[in-house]
């Protein structure tokens, strides 16, 4: 019987979970001492990335969190797809030499939740706007309207109007931060997955925190003028804060 790995814990105390995990296969706790893996009977060797399968991973992790007394221990989520032959391989190849570092990050998550930060923007209209602001570079693209542009002129005005939306952009990501990091333990940044994506970011905040985080990401729109689409995720498992050394 092959098994299907969610997340560790390191707590014995749980109550039961009613829920259907990969392949609808019952969701179940199995004690390797002082750890408690979340499993479920694996129906496939492997696993492929899609839509259905990262959130059925994702929501198992969520309704474990959900489930335990949050002040006493957090769920470790562990990679997405993985699956073992047995419980001597999760014993030997996850257990054996990294007790210690388990313990010390399942520590360091108790009582804490991540929360993530996406913010859009509409490029043209904010270039158009750093435009207003900046009288110099507005007269410089007015002059050379309607011109045959030479190399170094096109090059010139480009690098203008894009040093113009940088320097908007680092603007809004450090209003946010500076606002947001103080609520937080750590946060570490993600790729941008769109064009129109200007930040990505990831939280780690105290559980109990997480209203006054949103009502400052709330604050933060208003003050924004709601130019900025925000995608504010208040619930998720740490997975951008487990690092094993």
């Amino acid at each position: 019987m092959s098994l299907y790995l969610y997340a560790i814990l390191n707590t014995a105390e749980l109550v039961d979970l009613d829920l259907l995990g990969m392949n609808q296969q019952p969701v179940q706790f199995h004690e390797i001492p002082p750890f408690t893996v979340v499993y479920s009977e694996a129906q496939q060797a492997r696993y492929l990335a899609s839509r259905a399968h990262l959130l059925t991973h994702e929501t198992v992790i969520e309704a474990v969190m959900k489930s335990v007394d949050i002040d006493r221990c957090v769920p470790l989520p562990l990679q997405f797809g993985l699956v073992v032959e047995d419980w001597e391989e999760v014993q030997k190849d996850l257990f054996e030499g990294h007790q210690e570092s388990l313990q010390a990050l399942l520590s360091k998550l108790v009582g804490k939740r991540e929360v993530g930060i996406k913010l859009f923007w509409e490029r043209d209209a904010e270039l158009n706007l750093a435009l207003a602001e900046n009288q110099d570079l507005l007269q410089r693209r007015a002059a050379l309207m309607g011109k045959t542009l030479s190399l170094d002129e096109a090059i010139a005005i480009g690098q203008g109007l894009e040093s113009a939306l940088e320097d908007r952009r680092q603007h809004i990501i450090d209003t946010f931060l500076n606002t947001l990091q103080p609520f937080s333990h750590e946060y570490v940044e993600g790729e941008l997955l769109t064009e129109n994506m200007l930040y990505n970011a990831a939280f780690l905040i105290d559980w109990q925190r997480e209203p006054e985080f949103a009502e400052a990401v709330e604050a933060l729109d208003l003050k924004f003028e709601q130019r900025l689409r925000i995608r504010y995720n208040n619930f998720t498992a740490p997975f951008n804060f487990v690092k094993l050394s």
